[in-house]
């Protein structure tokens, strides 16, 4: 019987999501099936991931919840609190069900420690789904700021520390590397 146990990436650096999409194609490797549903990422926004996630199927289910209407470069846009809590719930709500279906060996929650940290997420609600999951089932959590409550549930945590950055130096977000 496989262990699954909690992970976690956070940290002001990059490389949070690349390194649960590096994990999520390691397991997928091994026929494992991996669900990698990501907070406040706009639905409308075609990132790498997205269409990768379509060449390893069924392998990988990616699932966005977001809108460019409320989020843009991963910052709300403008005060939308009440459409983002509603896009973050309704991401967590389908976190629940595939968590309690049981297809998926790994279930990556991607950005829900921002989602936390912005006050889009109850968490009572989160810990009661890392309190549930089954116990075969691996969850990655990542984004900055994860809430000290989540990291003492957590089996592995890993900081991103950004010691430099090309977006320093004037370099934006290239098509293929950081998104």
């Amino acid at each position: 019987m496989r262990t699954g146990l909690i992970q976690v990436y956070t940290g002001e650096g990059k490389g949070k999501t690349t390194a649960a999409l590096g994990l999520a194609l390691r397991a997928i490797g091994q026929g494992l099936k991996v669900c990698f549903i990501q907070f406040m990422k706009p639905t409308d926004f075609a990132t790498g991931e997205m269409a990768a996630a379509k060449r390893v199927a069924p392998g990988l289910k990616m699932v966005q919840f977001g809108s460019s209407e409320t989020w843009g470069k991963g910052q709300p846009k403008h005060d939308t609190t009440i459409e983002m809590q509603t896009e973050s719930k309704n991401a967590l709500d389908f976190a629940k069900k595939v968590t309690g279906e049981g297809h998926y060996d790994i279930i990556v929650l991607d950005e829900i420690n921002m989602a936390l940290d912005l006050r889009l997420l109850d968490m009572a609600d989160v810990v009661e789904l890392l309190k549930r999951r089954p116990s075969a089932v691996e969850l990655i959590l990542t984004g900055r700021g994860a809430p000290q409550e989540i990291i003492d549930m957590a089996d592995l945590v890993t900081e991103m520390v950004e010691v430099k950055h090309p977006y320093q130096s004037g370099v934006m977000a290239r098509r293929g590397i950081e998104y």
